[in-house]
C-alpha cells in the first residue's frame, strides 16, 4: 500500500468512525454535506479521494474540526506504529503485526494507538539507557578506578579492624596508629563512596558523553563553535581532535570551494558525476557534501573508518542506527569498501525500525611514508534518506543494525554476540 493510499484509508475511516460515534445515518450526513449517499459510502470505504472543500463540509456536518479528518495528519503516527512493530523480536510468539492495517487501527482506536506509541518510545528510551549503563560499566575508566579505590579502602579497613579485634596485647603507640589508619581509611571510603553515588546519579542523563570522540561529535552537532568557546570540549584530547577536524575541513574547502560544489550539486544528484564534472576525487566530493549539505543533501551523513574498521568520524543521517564509539555493524557497506579500494559501491540499507537509507561507499589507500612505509586504508560512506537516492537505479538492499549488542535482528549471519535487548 502506498503512503498516499494509507492516508486515504485513514481519511475515509475517520469519517465513518465519527459518523457512527454520533449515531448519524449515512444518508443524512451525505445530504447535509451536499453529496449522494452512494458517494459517501465509497468515501467511507476508501474508494474515492476526499478534496479539501469536501473535508471541510463533512467536518461541519460531523461537528469536528476539519484537521481531524484532513489527509496527512496521521502519517507520523502511522510511521511510529510501524516502528513499534519493527522493534518486536523476530522470534516473538504469535502472528506478526498486520502492518498494512496500521492506518485502520489508528483511525478506529486512536487512544490505544497513542498508548502503544508511547510504550514503544518509552521502551526505546530505556533500551538506550541500558546500553549507556552497559557501556559505562564496561569502558568508563573513572568508574573502574573509583570501584578499585573503594575495594582498596574496604580491604584496608577490614584488615585493620581484624588486627584490633584479634590482637589483645597491642602496645598503646601501635594501637593509636591502627586507630589513625582506621579513621583515615574510613574517611577515604566515605568520600569515595559519596563521589561514586553522585557519579552514578549522572547515569540517569540520556546519552551522556564520556569519550573525546563523543565530545567532538556533540561539538560538530552544535555547529562547531570556536574551540575556546565550546562547552562540549571539556578534555584536552577532544580539543586536539576538534582542531584536526577543522584543519581537514579547511583543506577540503580550499581544494573544492563551496560555490563550485553548490553549482555541481544543482546540476546532478550523483556524487560520482559531480566528481567527474569537477575533476576532483570522489572521496573529497563525499566529504564536502556532508560538510556543506547543499540543496538535496541537507540530511546527508558521513561515516569514515580507518583500515582497522575503527570509526574516525561519525556524522550520521537523521535516524541512522549508530552505536557507541568502538562498535559497529559488520554489514555496513562501509566495511565492504575496505576490501575493494577505489571502487564506488551503492547500496540501500534498512535499519531494524524499517528506515531505509541510500549509501555510497568508497575506500582509498595511501603510503605517506613512501614505498617502504605502511599502506594506510580509509573508507567513507555517504548516507542519505532512501527517497534521496537516484531514481531508476537498482541497488542491492542490506538489513543492518547499530551493533550486535543492541541489534534486535535474531537471524543475522554476522552476529558476533547475543543482543542485550532480546528476551532470553
Amino acid at each position: 500500500m502506498t503512503q498516499r493510499g494509507a492516508t486515504h484509508v485513514l481519511t475515509g475511516t475517520r469519517i465513518r468512525e465519527r459518523r457512527l460515534a454520533l449515531s448519524r445515518r449515512q444518508a443524512d450526513v451525505a445530504r447535509a454535506a451536499g453529496i449522494s449517499p452512494a458517494y459517501l459510502n465509497l468515501i467511507e470505504h476508501n474508494r474515492r479521494p476526499v478534496g479539501t472543500d469536501l473535508v471541510r463540509r463533512l467536518a461541519e456536518v460531523l461537528e469536528v474540526p476539519s484537521e481531524e479528518l484532513a489527509e496527512g495528519r496521521e502519517e507520523a503516527r502511522i510511521a511510529a506504529l510501524r516502528e513499534a512493530a519493527a522493534r518486536l523480536p523476530q522470534a516473538a510468539p504469535g502472528p506478526p503485526p498486520e502492518l498494512d492495517q496500521a492506518p485502520e487501527f489508528l483511525a478506529r482506536f486512536p487512544g490505544w494507538a497513542e498508548a502503544l506509541i508511547a510504550l514503544s518510545r518509552r521502551s526505546e528510551a530505556l533500551e538506550r539507557q541500558l546500553v549507556t549503563l552497559s557501556d559505562r560499566m564496561r569502558q568508563d575508566p573513572y568508574l573502574l578506578t573509583t570501584l578499585h579505590e573503594i575495594l582498596s579502602a574496604v580491604t584496608s579497613v577490614r584488615s585493620t579492624a581484624s588486627i584490633l579485634a584479634e590482637e589483645r596485647d597491642i602496645p598503646d603507640d601501635w594501637r593509636g596508629r591502627f586507630h589513625g589508619n582506621l579513621d583515615q581509611d574510613s574517611q577515604r571510603l566515605s568520600a569515595t563512596a559519596q563521589a561514586l553515588v553522585a557519579y552514578l546519579d549522572s547515569f540517569e542523563a540520556e546519552d551522556p558523553i564520556f569519550t573525546p570522540q563523543e565530545e567532538v561529535e556533540a561539538w560538530i552537532a552544535a555547529g562547531a563553535p570556536p574551540i575556546d568557546e565550546a562547552g562540549d570540549l571539556a578534555s584536552d584530547a577532544a580539543r586536539l581532535l576538534a582542531g584536526a577536524h577543522l584543519a581537514r575541513i579547511e583543506e577540503d574547502r580550499a581544494r573544492l570551494p563551496d560555490a563550485d560544489l553548490t553549482a555541481a550539486s544543482a546540476a546532478t544528484s550523483d556524487p560520482m558525476q559531480m566528481a567527474a564534472g569537477l575533476g576532483q576525487p570522489l572521496d573529497l566530493v563525499m566529504r564536502r557534501l556532508a560538510q556543506l549539505r547543499p540543496p538535496g543533501f541537507q540530511r546527508a551523513g558521513l561515516l569514515v573508518c580507518d583500515g582497522s574498521g575503527a570509526l574516525t568520524l561519525r556524522r550520521p543521517a537523521p535516524g541512522f542506527p549508530l552505536p557507541r564509539p568502538g562498535d559497529a555493524c559488520p554489514l555496513w557497506p562501509l566495511y565492504q569498501a575496505l576490501a575493494a579500494p577505489q571502487t564506488a559501491m551503492s547500496h540501500v540499507v534498512v535499519a531494524p525500525e524499517g528506515r531505509r537509507f541510500a549509501t555510497l561507499s568508497f575506500a582509498t589507500r595511501s603510503q605517506p611514508g613512501g614505498t617502504a612505509g605502511p599502506v594506510l586504508s580509509r573508507a567513507q560512506m555517504l548516507i542519505l534518506p532512501a527517497d534521496g537516492a537516484p531514481s531508476g537505479v537498482a541497488v542491492p538492499e542490506i538489513a543492518i543494525g547499530p551493533s550486535c549488542r543492541i541489534c534486535p535482528r535474531t537471524d543475522c549471519a554476522a552476529r558476533r554476540e547475543p543482543s542485550i535487548l532480546l528476551a532470553r
